[in-house]
């Protein structure tokens, strides 16, 4: 009874934490946190309009705020905009604005939309409909000097540019000129086969007199537009700011926090990012660079996470460089590992993270083996069940001694009724004698829930899986079966399981995890059939490894097992000897009461 409490207790556990994260997401989309006032102070002498950057003092070495958003305070829409230059690259359909050199827009060709659409690019970046998310950069000059903020119309050296046939670099250069002859050239570098884009801001300063400023980088994004129905697609995954300090390796910085205070931190190394299923955007500052980390609200429902760097003195008649990278693309550990260190944690696996890396490590190379994610969860799955193989017969032991001991504990509990002390005391007996540990199934079972949920974050936040077919119907393994034929089987697995475990001697509790297959098959309707499959395969070779256990337990072949019984089903020979010993008390009983005796009813 108390294994199947535990139990119990543990998927209630796991359906209210799966209900209450589906009703946060749900919360935070139909009531968006508030937005404060921005502060705004009066525009000075080459500055822009509406600047909230402070006074500094010349000769003052240190960072200057970028100017405020364009369009703040106008609304979700008021972006503004010039010309665009279109770049083409084997990866890449890019959009980028004259004004402010913006990546505006940032299709990722490799990566359609949806099944239905593989020639339509996945939208990363994108400056128009009910979620903005773009790319800003520019330069502020020290003492009011001439610098181009994301405000600044810049000039193209072409409109459209393309990767050809045999080249694997192509740069897109924007110009941006002052009457004081300083000009500054901002030049983005893409390379084939990466998702990560190079940005140098040159300033040739042709005047008089040195110029000093520095550059900042940010995202600009608003938060996600709300899903179909309440659990949407039944996987709930973070969307929003990310930073990484040498202090603090990865932490998300949400729009509520944002909202609730701006962030201002000086940071040597790290980067920022803004994260989604799958996919982010992430800046990426040269190698222990100094930079402030800020973040903004704006326009009501637009939020800035951004960076900026330490002041740079270029002298009259020569030049400088503003170097910095841009990584536009799919969660690709393994690729982000190499770029900046900790932005692979943006494949957020929780504080799982140590047991999951391997698991995924292990799946890639069973999928290497056998060409297809889905075959590679079923394997993976296989090989967890083996090394749990010992485990789970000792719990799948423990269940089937508690099954056959059900029918002793249902009459002890007729026997005393409401007294629990003595029915309590009656059960330690019973299982002392049996030689049956209640807890015993509960431990193997403890150990391997963390592995469990590792696999289910590895499923959830793996991009591989992302329109990956396994077969027949299942064309993409990352949204929910269309058909809905894994999570009805899956429903019926649970409800094997429930028939092959011992039902608890309390109705309430026997009823409560009989719906237990209805509550959860209703769940899986909406979860991506890629972690279906993985809790299909689960319940099976479980359900094998249980039955068979089962079957040896109440024979009395299984290792450690009772004798097989002899008469009363499913019962023990301690258990047979205790009930043949009640049985004489019953008799001798009878014997002593009056009109029971043969002899007695002769008077």
């Amino acid at each position: 009874m108390e294994n199947q409490r535990l139990l119990l207790f543990a998927a209630l556990v796991f359906v209210l934490f799966l209900l209450w994260q589906n009703w946060l997401e749900f919360q935070a989309r139909k009531y968006p946190p508030p937005t404060p006032p921005v502060a705004t102070a009066p525009a000075g002498p080459g500055s822009a309009a509406g600047s909230t950057a402070p006074a500094v003092a010349p000769g003052q070495d240190v960072p200057i705020a970028p100017p405020p958003v364009a369009g703040a305070g106008q609304g979700p829409q008021a972006l503004g905009g010039g010309q665009r230059v279109r770049v083409i690259t084997d990866l890449f359909e890019i959009e980028i604005d004259t004004v402010g050199g913006d990546l505006r827009r940032a299709g990722l060709r490799t990566y359609p939309e949806s099944v239905q659409q593989p020639d339509q690019p996945f939208q990363l970046l994108k400056d128009n409909g009910a979620e903005i998310f773009i790319a800003q950069s520019g330069l502020v000059a020290l003492n009011d000097g001439p610098a181009p903020t994301h405000y600044a119309t810049f000039v193209p050296e072409q409109s459209e540019y393309r990767l050809a046939d045999g080249q694997d670099t192509l740069e897109v250069r924007l110009n941006w000129s002052d009457p004081s002859g300083v000009k500054v050239v901002k030049t983005y570098t893409f390379r084939r086969g990466s998702f990560l884009v190079e940005l140098n801001q040159r300033v040739e300063n042709g005047g008089a007199s040195d110029w000093r400023g520095s550059q900042y980088r940010q995202f600009q994004r608003t938060p996600p537009k709300t899903t179909s129905g309440f659990f949407g697609s039944g996987v709930i995954t973070y969307t929003g700011g990310v930073i990484s300090t040498p202090e603090q390796r990865y932490e998300k910085i949400s729009f509520d926090d944002i909202a609730k205070q701006e962030l201002n931190q000086s940071v040597k190394g790290g980067w920022i990012a803004m994260i989604q299923h799958y996919f982010l955007g992430a800046w990426i500052p040269n190698p222990g660079e100094t930079d402030d980390f800020y973040t903004r609200v704006v326009g009501g429902n637009r939020y800035v996470l951004g960076m900026r760097g330490a002041v740079q003195t270029v002298p009259a008649g020569s030049s400088g460089d503003f170097r910095t990278r841009l990584y536009v693309g799919p969660k690709l550990a393994n690729v982000l590992e190499e770029i900046a260190p900790n932005l692979h944690l943006t494949v957020d696996y929780g504080v799982l993270t140590i047991i999951a890396e391997p698991l995924f490590w292990l799946l890639k190379a069973i999928h290497a083996i056998v060409g297809n994610w889905g075959w590679a969860i079923i394997f993976l799955t296989v090989l967890i069940k083996l090394a749990f193989y010992k485990l789970s017969e000792t719990s799948y032991r423990s269940m089937a001694n508690m099954r056959r001991l059900a029918p002793e504990l249902t009459r002890l509990k007729e026997l005393y009724g409401d007294d629990k002390q003595k029915m309590n005391q009656a059960m330690m007996d019973l299982y002392k004698k049996e030689k049956v540990n209640p807890l015993g199934g509960c431990l193997p079972i403890l150990v391997q829930i963390p592995v469990f949920i590792a696999l289910y974050w590895v499923l959830v936040e793996s991009v591989q899986l992302r329109q990956a077919p396994f077969m027949l119907w299942i064309k993409d393994m990352s949204i929910p079966d269309p058909y809905y034929v894994l999570p009805l089987i899956m429903g019926v697995t649970m409800f094997v399981q429930q028939k092959l475990s011992p039902a608890p001697p309390d109705p309430v509790q026997a009823k409560v995890m009989m719906s237990l297959p209805i509550v959860f098959t209703f769940m899986f309707l909406w979860f991506p059939s890629g972690l279906v499959l993985y809790w299909v395969v689960n319940n099976i070779l479980s359900i094998a490894q249980q039955w068979v256990i089962t079957k040896r337990v109440e024979a009395g072949a299984a290792p450690g097992g009772s004798p097989k019984v002899e008469e009363g089903p499913g019962l023990g020979g301690q258990t047979r000897k205790l009930l043949g010993q009640t049985r004489k008390l019953v008799d001798l009983a009878k014997k002593s009461l009056p009109g029971q005796n043969p002899g007695d009813r002769k008077k």
